[in-house]
């Protein structure tokens, strides 16, 4: 079986993920687990999932090294557990491991290694050029973040449906898809609504 994995750091309004199947599938991926985490991020549930799923003699695709982590620490993990489940793993036009005999050849081990390293390091560039940003816009007297919102600035969307779920007509989960906001955001409303 050939498992697919694809992934994107922030939700699917935000990030299309879907090049990233369209490549899997092209490439023979008969499965693809995708979800929407950060690189970083400990948990990632669908590559969990996936790496439970897959057995000895299939195959792991994905796009590239830092769709599966960008942490090396986290990247190690994973080839120890491509070596150990006797699975094969292909990062598209770039390294394959192939650990269904159980051995992992040391050069294409150090290869994969290399490219996780260098995958956190854009991360942490990233990271701090988005710092060194927001202190430079607030060293100019910048408000950095979402204007405050206020009973009054509650956008209509989330108020046309509110009567609803305050009647039991709805749930919150009908409630986040109708309005399109995350849990945490309708919670805010709720309170900033209900005075609490």
């Amino acid at each position: 079986m050939i498992y697919g994995y694809a992934r994107c750091s922030t939700n699917e309004t935000m990030q299309d993920i879907t090049r990233q199947i369209r490549e899997l599938e092209a490439h023979g991926a008969q499965r693809i687990f995708q979800e929407f985490e950060n690189g970083d991020s400990v948990v990632k549930a669908q590559l969990e999932a996936m790496f439970d799923t897959a057995e000895a003699g299939d195959t792991i695709v994905t796009t590239e090294v830092s769709r599966l982590s960008r942490s090396t620490k986290q990247l190690c993990g994973i080839i120890e557990l491509v070596q150990q489940k006797r699975l094969k793993l292909e990062i598209m036009g770039s390294i394959t491991i192939d650990c269904r005999n159980g051995e992992l050849d040391p050069m294409t081990d150090a290869f994969l290694k290399m490219a996780g390293v260098f995958s956190e390091l854009e991360t942490k560039m990233l990271r701090a050029r988005v710092r060194s940003g927001i202190e430079n816009a607030r060293a100019k007297g910048k408000r950095i973040g979402r204007p405050e919102r206020t009973v009054e600035t509650i956008p209509q969307e989330f108020l046309k449906y509110y009567p609803r779920w305050k009647n039991g007509e709805l749930t919150k989960m009908e409630l986040h898809k109708l309005t399109n906001l995350s849990r945490v955001t309708i919670d805010k409303y709720i309170r900033m609504i209900e005075g609490r």
